[in-house]
């Protein structure tokens, strides 16, 4: 499913309540031109919703949506300048990895921290996403994996853990030079 991202700002809430979900979603749309990318029901019992636009357009949204959702708010993330690379992975466009690519791997707790740990990844080194998943199926953690040069890759993981808290951070892991029989099944 391909989601079209037309701006460089992204928001994300996400809610306790799969009810409020809808509603939250609604005065999001209503408070200014912007595209939801992700508005559904996701790993364990939670309602995720991300848009995206021009800047000023997604703070005005975000400020609406965080109102409406009120006490039911878990979560929320707003970046006012989105790595295109991020763009693309939620777009369903991924890096492969080349023969001489080195794999880095990072897991964590939440989609927020996910989204904020691959922004950073990508504006820190020059590295690709290959992998990129969202709460679904995976009790509401997120991970993603890049790859490039070792040295960048090495750099990406660094600022991918620097940019959340330790606590959001279940795992970074690398993997130099993956055998061929990984590539393009496991990473």
């Amino acid at each position: 499913m391909a989601i079209d991202l037309p701006g460089p700002a992204l928001g994300l809430l996400e809610l306790e309540s799969l009810a409020r979900g809808p509603v939250v979603a609604d005065a999001v749309v209503k408070r200014a031109r912007v595209r939801i990318a992700i508005a559904e029901a996701v790993s364990p019992g939670k309602y995720l919703l991300v848009f995206s636009g021009e800047v000023g357009e997604v703070e005005e949204s975000f400020k609406a949506g965080v109102e409406a959702a009120g006490p039911r708010l878990l979560d929320r993330l707003l970046l006012p300048h989105l790595a295109e690379g991020v763009v693309q992975a939620l777009d369903g466009r991924l890096g492969v990895v080349g023969r001489e690519d080195s794999v880095g791997l990072v897991e964590l707790h939440t989609v927020s921290a996910t989204l904020r740990a691959a922004d950073a990844a990508l504006k820190k080194a020059k590295v690709h996403l290959t992998a990129f998943h969202l709460a679904k199926g995976i009790g509401g953690k997120g991970w993603f994996s890049l790859a490039g040069e070792q040295h960048d890759v090495e750099a990406a993981l660094e600022g991918a853990a620097a940019a959340v808290e330790p606590t959001l951070l279940v795992a970074t892991e690398l993997i130099q030079r993956p055998h061929a029989e990984l590539r393009g099944r496991v990473v």
